[in-house]
């Protein structure tokens, strides 16, 4: 059956505001590892030079974020305490949670760095869909045309509390989007604040994850690929790190 890969890829490369470092120990390099880790941990003399090339295996070592990439959240990231009781961390997650029917709603159109209840209502009746229960909801903002750049970072759209409880509502508990952040952007989130001292203009798609137990998929990619809004299913497993508030996934549609 078809499959669209719609994870961003993790690049050394790209511009990050914590890059990447990868480090790459070549075939050859890994041979002369591996023949000096025989010896120390097992005793075993081994000479390289008998392999082909004198190579063995390659080895990559990476240092980032587990929000570097295509990745999941976990309720835990929102904050230590949770009104449900204790945050569970991204291994302790239901895996039935990432891998159900999908939709896709576009959030091209909005004018504002969020968008409200009001907007997703008016999407979902556009494209014809109810929500149920379990669903994943994938937000196609345009943003992943800037991934790799400062841009990407700065120029998005987000939920306000509204609309995160909207989705909730209907039974959705993964929430993913082609943006850095369900949230909008630092900068318009923090001018709002201090235009209006209101506490609640401050991440509250993230800090409704305290007051009800859901995931979000940040930094997807490739939503334009998809052929219809609904009608597909997507797989995210996250990658299982003990005691992690998120974890990377490569998410797909399978159509």
């Amino acid at each position: 059956m078809p499959i669209i890969d719609l994870s961003t890829a993790v690049d050394a490369a790209a511009w990050e505001p914590e890059p990447v470092i990868h480090d790459v120990m070549t075939p050859a390099q890994g041979a002369v590892h591996m023949a000096e880790e025989m010896a120390l941990h097992f005793g075993v003399d081994f000479d390289p030079s008998v392999l082909p090339d004198g190579e063995l295996l390659s080895v990559d070592t990476l240092k980032l974020t587990t929000h570097t990439g295509t990745h999941i959240d976990a309720p835990s990231h929102y904050g230590s305490k949770a009104s449900y009781g204790v945050p569970r961390h991204i291994d302790e997650m239901p895996l039935d949670w990432f891998h159900r029917p999908a939709f896709c709603l576009d959030l091209r159109s909005a004018t504002g760095p969020t968008v409200d209840a009001d907007f997703l209502d008016k999407e979902l009746a556009r494209i014809g869909y109810q929500p149920q229960p379990l669903d994943i909801v994938l937000l196609h903002t345009g943003a992943s045309a800037w991934a790799g750049t400062p841009r990407y970072f700065t120029e998005f759209t987000g939920l306000d509390a509204s609309a995160t409880n909207f989705l909730l509502d209907k039974g959705i508990r993964v929430i993913g989007t082609d943006a850095f952040s369900l949230d909008a952007p630092f900068g318009a989130m923090l001018k709002r604040f201090n235009e209006t001292g209101d506490r609640g203009v401050l991440w509250p798609a993230h800090f409704t994850g305290r007051d009800r137990e859901f995931c979000q998929i940040e930094r997807l990619a490739n939503l334009d690929a998809l052929p219809q809004p609904y009608g597909f299913t997507v797989s995210c497993l996250p990658i299982k790190i003990k005691g992690a508030g998120a974890g990377w996934a490569r998410a797909v549609a399978i159509l």
